[in-house]
């Protein structure tokens, strides 16, 4: 039955479809959608809306924390704005503290009275000397003010198993312990029930320059001994590949008995890493090269996931993309370790071409992290003293809410293409899901700098009447919001969509992102 509804499909599509290039002057591109909207059987984990924030930079102290004599408005030291933006967002999870950061990081350090903590040196990021103040409580304090599942990530590179162990109990342990009296003695009766925990980061890398079957091995010895207390069960991410090395994914599948793990991370950023070039400064090349990178996201995740389902068919282990987004070159003036960068038009279209390919996959993908949240890398939030404003990318998280937890419809694409100077990439991506309440929300994204995209949707198996729609669109590709003008980019109400006897048609501007809610 599957395939004779694919073939259908296909052959509707096969007589509409126009495959035209997209040109400057040339008439819209022409795209064609099949939603089959009483299907679909995967649910899209709001974890996958998920993020990251690091010791890194700005995106701690000065980011979320400004300590409870700040004169920026606060509740318990962290920035009330901040946390009201996050909220609007639905934010599902928050991964803490690393990033490199995890691997020389010794969480005893980070409790107790603020002013008896040591100070350590973020060797990793700028050389600062940090002092502790946010530390296991501070974390766990914002994650309840956000409403998000917290992402512990526990210190396998210079760490010990007895640190984690005892981290876990800290954290996690109700009766009488050794662990559980000193939080108490802290201030925190009841634990947090953290069930999200990393098991190392990057230790190919940064966390231990390690080979994939001694990193296997020592999972397995940190993995027994974070131990489950009462009824919460913990989910174990194992760190998982750098981008495309589908060996170290192999091995871990192989290697790690799968009850011991609940995933496997993948960290993927959209670089040239020879030349990460300016964040608001590039040229349509630049940009389609970067639409190109974005585009081999989609295919190491295919193979990635071939792998995992060679030996979990039945889909038990998760992949977790927990660091994921675009790098560019610091801003002119800031820290190079801080890695502070603009966000613009460019960052959104990355931020909805992941997101929509994350949505598909979400049989095996469960979660994942852009990086970072706040002042690093592909921010959502920027903030300057007591200034705060809201990047592309933190409008597409807020847009894209609409597909929390809700199941994953067929969506069959059939569009143009991007090209440029021989090259050339769909023009147009898209993603399809349907909530509890039976509303279908579509996610669309024209990647096409300077064409429009005609869409004509057949939304199938149902009725439908009504349809209303959002869109976020710049005026060049390097919009982008300051402290002096921070709404230069910003959602607006987009009227362009039709819907006759169940047919959505649109016109899809250049460079954009466009939600549509069909009831």
């Amino acid at each position: 039955m599957k395939q004779i509804l694919i073939l259908t499909a296909a052959s509707v599509l096969a007589l509409f479809a126009q495959e035209a290039p997209a040109q400057k002057g040339a008439e819209p591109a022409k795209a064609n959608i099949i939603i089959e909207t009483d299907m679909g059987t995967e649910t899209i984990s709001r974890h996958i809306y998920g993020h990251f924030s690091e010791h890194l930079g700005r995106c701690i102290y000065g980011g979320y924390w400004v300590g409870e004599g700040s004169a920026v408005p606060n509740t318990r030291g962290i920035r009330n704005d901040v946390v009201e933006a996050l909220k609007k967002t639905r934010i599902p999870n928050l991964r803490w503290p690393g990033g490199c950061f995890a691997d020389e990081y010794h969480w005893m350090d980070g409790i107790g009275p603020r002013e008896k903590r040591p100070r350590m040196i973020n060797t990793h990021w700028g050389g600062v000397t940090e002092d502790n103040s946010f530390g296991t409580h501070e974390f766990l304090d914002l994650c309840e003010q956000l409403g998000a599942e917290p992402y512990i990530c526990g210190n396998v590179g210079s760490g010990s198993v007895e640190e984690m162990s005892k981290w876990v109990e800290y954290v996690n342990f109700d009766g009488v312990s050794p662990m559980a009296d000193l939080r108490r003695s802290n201030g925190r009766d009841k634990p947090w029930n953290v069930k999200f925990w990393g098991v190392g980061n990057e230790n190919w890398g940064c966390g231990g320059n390690m080979t994939a079957d001694f990193y296997a091995d020592q999972y397995r010895r940190y993995a027994t001994y974070a131990r489950d207390y009462g009824d919460n069960r913990l989910m174990k991410v194992a760190g998982g590949a750098n981008s495309t090395d589908y060996n170290w994914t192999e091995i871990l599948m192989k290697k790690i008995p799968h009850h011991m793990m609940w995933g496997i991370s993948l960290h993927y950023y959209t670089t040239n890493w020879s030349n990460k070039g300016s964040a608001t400064k590039f040229s349509e090349k630049e940009y389609f090269e970067t639409v190109e990178r974005c585009l081999n996201i989609e295919k190491a995740l295919d193979r990635h996931i071939t792998v995992m389902d060679s030996y979990d068919p039945e889909h038990r282990i998760a992949l977790v993309v927990d660091e994921w987004g675009t790098w560019w070159d610091v801003e002119p003036g800031t820290n190079p370790g801080f890695l502070y960068q603009q966000n613009t038009m460019r960052d959104a279209i990355v931020a909805g071409l992941s997101l929509n390919y994350f949505n598909e996959r979400c049989q095996r993908i469960k979660m994942a992290n852009i990086a970072q949240t706040v002042n690093v890398l592909q921010s959502l939030i920027l903030t300057d003293g007591d200034k705060m404003l809201l990047t592309p990318t933190y409008h597409v998280f807020e847009m894209y809410k609409v597909h929390h937890d809700a199941t994953l419809l067929p969506l069959h694409l059939n569009c143009g293409r991007y090209s440029l100077e021989g090259r050339e990439v769909p023009s147009l991506s898209a993603s399809a899901s349907r909530d509890a309440n039976g509303t279908v929300n579509i996610s669309l994204v024209n990647i096409d700098p300077s064409g429009e995209s005609e869409v004509l949707i057949d939304l199938r198996g149902g009725e439908f009447s009504e349809v209303a729609g959002r869109i976020l669109h710049g005026a060049e590709l390097n919009a982008h919001n300051t402290f002096e003008n921070d709404e230069t980019v910003r959602p607006g109400v987009f009227n362009g969509a039709r819907l006759k006897k169940n047919i959505l048609s649109l016109k899809v501007p250049p460079a954009s992102v466009v939600v549509l809610t069909v009831n």
